[in-house]
């Protein structure tokens, strides 16, 4: 998988597709099925709630000058985005387009992953294969210049920098949430307020320490953000909500409620599966914040 890791995101990116075409009993029962067989450990299990299949990532063409290079996460090719809009990659680069900076996706980036399938599984011989495609692709990127790694899910974040770390690369890996209020928002003007947000800071942006950054570019779009008082895990951890959906469902149970009590114009977060599992969990549509900022700026 890591290998033709391009591939494995379109077979399952096609499955999403296939099954939204489908009544929803066909998909959930075939997979009861594969689950019973294989494992609940193994196969997924579907639901009518989870998001067709996303976009196949593709590189931009190189500008005459670099200010940091952008990796989208391939949980953005999985699944769409919760709306069918256009997602946070396509969000981000029309929000550096506007503040005027420039973003090189590098070649060979529908085949690049942080690495977190494969080392959070154990799978050490997966996880070295995915650490030299994407240092020799940012090797190539950075053409001997120090530039910013961005990447737009902050788990996603938190694995290129263990990846980059575990090959002795001193490249400086940044949040996309991050990189927007230090160096987007401040040359943006912000036209479309909504009057309320709510927002769900993950696991991974309270350890890399994102959520400033979060409710600032929150504040920058919104009269009022609200964070819920009992806001935690929301329990997918990659695949671990889809394998157990009763983890997810224990897991936001609380916060759950705290949403359903109140009422937001929009709701926010900075991973593409805590959004799903947050969507799952509250019926409320859980989108990036940076795509919320993409329509409230020009």
């Amino acid at each position: 998988a890591a290998s033709h890791w391009d591939r494995a995101i379109r077979a399952i990116g096609g499955a999403l597709d296939l099954a939204a075409t489908l009544p929803p009993t066909v998909p959930a029962a075939l997979t009861r099925g594969l689950r019973a067989v294989g494992g609940r450990g193994t196969v997924p299990a579907w639901k009518d709630d989870l998001p067709s299949g996303g976009r196949r990532r593709r590189p931009t063409r190189p500008p005459p000058a670099v200010d940091a290079i952008y990796l989208p996460s391939c949980t953005g090719s999985m699944f769409a985005s919760a709306t069918g809009g256009d997602g946070v990659t396509k969000s981000l680069l029309r929000l550096a387009g506007r503040a005027g900076v420039r973003l090189l996706i590098p070649d060979r980036i529908a085949g690049l992953c942080c690495g977190t399938p494969w080392s959070s599984k154990g799978l050490p011989d997966g996880a070295a294969v995915m650490e030299r495609l994407v240092c020799e692709a940012l090797d190539v990127a950075q053409a001997g210049r120090s530039l910013s790694v961005v990447s737009d899910a902050v788990s996603c974040t938190d694995g290129y920098r263990h990846l980059l770390a575990e090959r002795g690369s001193e490249a400086r890996v940044v949040d996309a949430t991050s990189y927007a209020a230090e160096v987007l928002l401040p040359r943006l003007r912000v036209e479309r307020r909504l009057a309320s947000i709510a927002v769900h800071p993950t696991c991974s942006s309270t350890r890399l320490e994102v959520n400033d950054a979060l409710l600032a570019v929150a504040g920058a779009i919104a009269d009022r953000v609200v964070v819920p008082d009992d806001w935690g895990c929301c329990g997918m951890a990659g695949d671990r909500g889809m394998l157990y959906p009763e983890l997810t469902a224990a897991a936001t149970r609380a916060e759950a409620r705290s949403v359903a009590q109140g009422h937001c114009d929009a709701w926010a977060s900075v991973n593409r599966p805590c959004e799903i599992a947050m969507t799952r969990a509250t019926g409320r549509s859980y989108r990036h914040i940076l795509e919320l900022l993409d329509e409230a700026t020009a």
